[in-house]
């Protein structure tokens, strides 16, 4: 495909096929279609070759990595295009350059200098546009027009003119000198001729179409960039013995072995050893993470300290790398509304300009009865119509802001979410593991007056970490990382829905619920009782030993950080923030007062959430939802725009429209501001491509046009839309 009405008419033959629904996107020169499951691909790919096209299924996956092409090839099969367009770019440029200046500086123009630009134009017209001659010849075969038709058209009729008045008119006679005029100009057409137009225009298309492709080349960087991270091999334990494998013959359930300085070859749980792991390739977080036994660890990431064992858990396509990867593809090949639009009007668009160029030479041969001056109008007309920046407005904006988006951690789904994210005005935001971290944790120590901070810890701490109870684990960790080594719990004793019983160091000890603690006759000092009234929303937790009160801590679901941040940024962007969850409204509006929410549903029920979320659009709010759990999966579904949470649950992240591969709610204001500025660049390029032409037509017409300069404004229009689109890459 050479143009936006190439991809249009591919995208128009599979459509008409019975069942077919079909998506052809010119940038990524790919087209996603749905088909019955009746139907051979083999007949989707002839009707892509009678339309005077080729196509060719994607390779399946394949457990060999010979058998797959590799992205890095794909890379360099985009390394050869770009190459070859350089190779003629560069012939043409040599070649045509003399016959320019000649024709434009009259000092230039010795005696039949006509027939050394002659001699230097043809190969330019012949073989440095053989490919847009080629591609006029295959549509013509077909019955159909696009942008190199109108580029044959006018660059083959500026030539062949040229050829005709040197050899049977009067620009061959010796001593014949030419001048250059930006507008068209009237002469006596046997001596007028354009070499210079013929050989310049393709040689500004050739320079468009390489920038272009080299564009392209860097607009779909990032995407693989990402599918490149993955380490390449691995070394898997095989009874005790590390055997150094290919990273695809991985299965889940094997155990690899991962050293410092080494990528984690896949997706999987580490069972043995702890280190730190920089996961900023995937997710753009700069600090390392630290890891041990029990914890998740991606492909893809690098392992920066210590030796550790990883059990596998996904293989292959199903990894968190080749997900994100999936996802961002898939947004690549999609198209917004604004770029069907585009669509639309380039599929009639050139069937267009070759009747406004006809008109244009009747019009000025019955006006002006100058058939050079009638001539030169049209082929300004036919050149300067090209419209290659329509196809790619949205394509490259879209490949440049969905891969910079992926470097950042936020994966958008689809073109279309960009529009949603232009209208939302309210956001939801769940509390747990959104808000929050989802786990509690030890939050305040208040000892009684006979004890020390030390004390309460070592004896709570020390009979919790007995208990597997959420909250005696807060309180267990929390006790752990504050005083060190916990001593021994003995005669362990649960006492349901209050609390624990047990011996410590030869002491007996309660820790629960005040009520525990009465029941066993122990006196709870008014001033304990003050210090966990004195932290709302959270649960206190009393001990006592040998019968006193110890004191009492407080442990509650911690607030993230960076979420009071986050909170003001999405305000910056002109939302309103709502809090959603299913805790207790004291200690829901705790939460909100800490990160600066006005608005609170508590106590909703999972499947009431989606409830929620439609009162808000009942009340005419167009709102986006964030969240990470399968009971939002839902909610995330039914709002105008769901942002996942991509350390959340997979079917929250299928679930949303866009997902934020780091746990970070401030990644949330980054995705709806990259999403927002993604559109914007579209709506730029759109704007200037149907602008360009809207203006650039009558002026060609009414012969206020050289061709020349028209070929260059044409290729000037589709480097400015891709160098557009470019600034997407430094988005922060």
């Amino acid at each position: 495909m050479t143009c936006a009405s190439c991809a249009a008419r591919v995208e128009k033959k599979l459509n008409r096929m019975d069942g077919v629904s079909a998506t052809v996107n010119y940038a990524t020169e790919k087209a996603h279609v749905s088909y019955p499951p009746d139907m051979p691909v083999a007949d989707l790919i002839a009707t892509v070759v009678k339309t005077g096209y080729t196509a060719a299924e994607p390779p399946p996956p394949a457990r060999e990595p010979e058998e797959t092409p590799s992205v890095a090839e794909n890379g360099a099969g985009a390394d050869r295009e770009q190459r070859a367009w350089w190779q003629r770019l560069a012939v043409s440029a040599a070649l045509s350059t003399p016959v320019v200046l000649m024709s434009m500086i009259g000092t230039l123009q010795f005696d039949n200098w006509q027939w050394l630009s002659l001699t230097l134009a043809a190969p330019v017209v012949v073989w440095g546009g053989l490919p847009f001659h080629r591609a006029a010849w295959t549509n013509l075969r077909h019955g159909t027009a696009t942008m190199d038709t109108l580029v044959s058209t006018g660059t083959l009729a500026a030539f062949g003119w040229s050829v005709w008045a040197l050899f049977f008119g009067h620009a061959g006679m010796p001593g014949m000198r030419h001048t250059f005029d930006p507008t068209v100009s009237r002469t006596d057409g046997s001596s007028a001729i354009y070499l210079e137009v013929a050989a310049g225009v393709i040689t500004f298309l050739l320079l468009g179409r390489w920038l272009e492709a080299r564009s392209k080349r860097r607009a779909g960087a990032a995407l693989r960039a990402l599918m490149e991270l993955g380490a390449k091999d691995v070394a898997v334990l095989r009874n005790g013995t590390e055997v150094r494998v290919p990273v695809d013959r991985l299965t889940v359930g094997d155990r690899f072995v991962v050293r410092p300085g080494e990528k984690i070859a896949t997706d999987g749980t580490v069972v043995e050893g702890a280190s730190a792991v920089d996961v900023s390739m995937l997710t753009g977080e700069s600090l390392p993470v630290d890891v041990t036994a029990g914890d998740e660890v991606t492909g893809a990431t690098l392992n920066t300290s210590g030796r550790v064992v990883v059990e596998a858990t996904r293989v292959g396509g199903d990894t968190r790398l080749a997900r994100m990867a999936k996802l961002v593809e898939d947004a690549q090949n999609g198209k917004a509304e604004v770029q069907r639009l585009a669509d639309r009007v380039s599929a009639v668009f050139v069937p267009v300009v070759l009747l406004i160029a006809l008109t244009t030479l009747v019009v000025w041969l019955l006006v002006t009865d100058d058939a050079t001056a009638a001539f030169t109008a049209a082929v300004a007309v036919l050149i300067i119509a090209c419209p290659c920046a329509l196809g790619l407005a949205t394509p490259t904006a879209l490949m440049v802001g969905t891969g910079r988006g992926a470097q950042l951690g936020i994966l958008i789904k689809g073109p279309e979410v960009l529009e949603s994210t232009r209208r939302i005005d309210t956001v939801v935001l769940d509390k747990t593991g959104t808000v929050t971290t989802g786990r509690m944790t030890l939050q305040g120590v208040h000892p009684a007056e006979t004890a020390d901070a030390a004390e309460l810890l070592r004896f709570a701490g020390a009979l919790e970490h007995a208990s597997e109870h959420p909250i005696a684990r807060a309180v267990a960790e929390g006790a752990e990382a504050r005083i060190g080594p916990l001593p021994a719990a003995g005669a362990f004793a649960n006492v349901p829905g209050l609390g624990v019983r047990g011996t410590v160091e030869g002491h007996e000890v309660l820790v629960g619920r005040a009520a525990l603690l009465r029941d066993a006759g122990v006196e709870l000092p008014e001033a304990l009782v003050t210090a966990a009234a004195g932290e709302p929303g959270r649960t206190a937790v009393y001990a006592a030993r040998d019968g006193k009160a110890l004191g009492v801590l407080t442990v509650a679901d911690a607030v993230k950080e960076t979420s009071a941040e986050a909170v003001r940024d999405l305000r910056a962007l002109g939302l309103t923030p709502v809090l959603l969850t299913g805790d207790g409204r004291t200690v829901a509006e705790a939460v909100a007062a800490e990160v600066g929410v006005d608005k609170v549903y508590a106590e909703v029920l999972p499947e009431k959430k989606v409830r929620v979320v439609e009162r808000l659009r009942a009340e005419g709010r167009t709102v986006a939802m964030v969240g990470d759990g399968v009971n939002d999966a839902a909610a995330l579904a039914t709002a105008d725009l769901g942002l996942a949470m991509g350390t959340g649950t997979d079917a929250a992240i299928e679930a949303g429209d866009l997902t934020l591969v780091r746990g970070d709610l401030r990644v949330a204001a980054d995705a709806i501001r990259l999403a927002r500025r993604t559109l914007a660049t579209i709506k730029g390029n759109l704007y200037w491509a149907f602008g360009y032409n809207v203006a650039a037509l009558p002026l060609a017409a009414f012969g206020l046009l050289n061709p020349m300069i028209a070929g260059f404004a044409m290729a000037f229009s589709s480097v400015f839309v891709v160098t557009n689109s470019l600034r997407l890459r430094s988005f922060s």
